[in-house]
């Protein structure tokens, strides 16, 4: 059976007939979809407030008193009369040093001493009896002149004996060796049996007072150059009474206790251009190790009506520098750059760009663009959207 084919311009009716179609189903979908509008953005309205500009330094703990333990005359030790890593208090014995040897010296001066004493006696009765001899001339002025100066002589030596005795029996009393303060004694060096001499270079345990601890931060000269020119300026004013600190510690979490800027050092470390500031801190629990590491937050003053920006909205273009995106009062969009100077929680501290009650986009960013018209809503806080 023979089947002819279509001749050509029954193709060409059939092509015409299809690409209608399709036209016109494709119109029908384009009227169906409404036109985009603005895009919906979250936005926050920057109103001043008083700040209180803080700087986060790197710090390190020491102790309030520190009191190396060393002995003061030689000898074999004894005794240790301490457990380490305890608590003592000012005058407590630590070490017993052998007194054998202080002891006798102690007893040959207090016995120079009562020779002394009575010598001076003896010379005190022949100095009396010459005297009166003298004067009815029954001796001569030098016999009398020579009882005088061996009463003298014999006062000379009670003092000096008793010289003797004292220093004798601060000797003796230096082999009980004592704590100079209160605090936590660490380590010793030294076991019973060892020999010590007087001031040696190695202490043989250390006292920490540490319910008290002290902080020392670093801070660079030009930093404190800029601190007192905003002083200077009016820019920030100074807090009534010393500036407080706080402490993040090592594992990140914020030590309870606050702390109180206690001075700050009027020299510059010339290797690394850096100030030393020394904060004092309340350590009950003794938390605070000498040579700890944390990081120290400084209040260094007020800033009267700042503006404060939350760090989401600020990017950064090509440059590098911040950028935010302006609601107009048209709602249209407008990206601006800005200077900020430091962080302060969640918000960047902005010194120039923006002025009171402008708007800035917060969520949203990446749906406009510079010069896009958007539907600007308030940005909902916490706390509004848990209410």
């Amino acid at each position: 059976m023979h089947i002819k084919q279509a001749s050509p311009a029954l193709k060409a009716v059939a092509a015409l007939l299809l690409t209608a179609t399709l036209s016109s189903c494709g119109q029908s979908q384009n009227a169906a979809m409404p036109a985009a509008g603005p895009a919906s953005v979250g936005v926050v309205t920057l109103q001043p407030q008083d700040t209180v500009i803080s700087r986060e330094l790197p710090a390190r703990v020491s102790a309030f008193t520190v009191a190396e333990i060393r002995p003061q005359v030689g000898g074999i030790i004894q005794k240790r009369l301490f457990t380490e890593g305890s608590d003592v208090k000012a005058g407590q014995v630590l070490y017993q040093i052998n007194p054998d040897t202080y002891q006798a010296a102690y007893q040959t001066a207090t016995a120079s001493l009562a020779k002394a004493e009575a010598t001076l006696t003896s010379a005190e009765l022949k100095a009396k009896r010459y005297a009166q001899l003298a004067e009815i001339k029954a001796i001569s002025s030098q016999d009398n002149d020579d009882a005088r100066a061996a009463l003298l002589q014999a006062r000379a030596d009670v003092a000096t004996a008793k010289a003797s005795v004292e220093t004798a029996r601060i000797n003796l009393a230096y082999t009980r060796i004592t704590a100079p303060v209160s605090g936590r004694i660490g380590k010793s060096s030294v076991t019973a049996g060892a020999l010590v001499t007087a001031n040696q270079t190695t202490a043989l345990s250390t006292v920490q007072q540490v319910s008290t601890a002290y902080v020392d931060m670093t801070q660079s000269s030009t930093e404190l150059l800029h601190l007192r020119r905003d002083f200077a300026a009016g820019t920030l004013q100074n807090q009534q009474g010393k500036a407080k600190v706080k402490l993040i510690l090592e594992d990140g979490s914020e030590y309870a206790q606050p702390g109180e800027l206690q001075f700050s050092d009027i020299t510059v470390d010339s290797t690394t251009g850096m100030v030393t500031l020394r904060a004092v801190f309340d350590n009950p629990k003794g938390e605070l190790l000498p040579g700890m590491f944390v990081r120290a937050r400084l209040e260094q003053g007020v800033r009267h009506n700042a503006l404060l920006v939350p760090q989401p909205a600020v990017s950064r273009n090509q440059k590098g520098e911040p950028v935010v995106m302006v609601v107009g009062q048209d709602n249209k969009v407008h990206a601006r750059v800005i200077k900020t100077s430091q962080t302060i929680g969640d918000k960047w501290l902005v010194d120039g760009g923006l002025q009171s009650g402008e708007r800035i986009v917060v969520e949203g960013l990446m749906k406009v663009q510079d010069g896009a018209t958007v539907k600007a809503e308030p940005l909902k806080t916490n706390a509004s959207a848990a209410k």
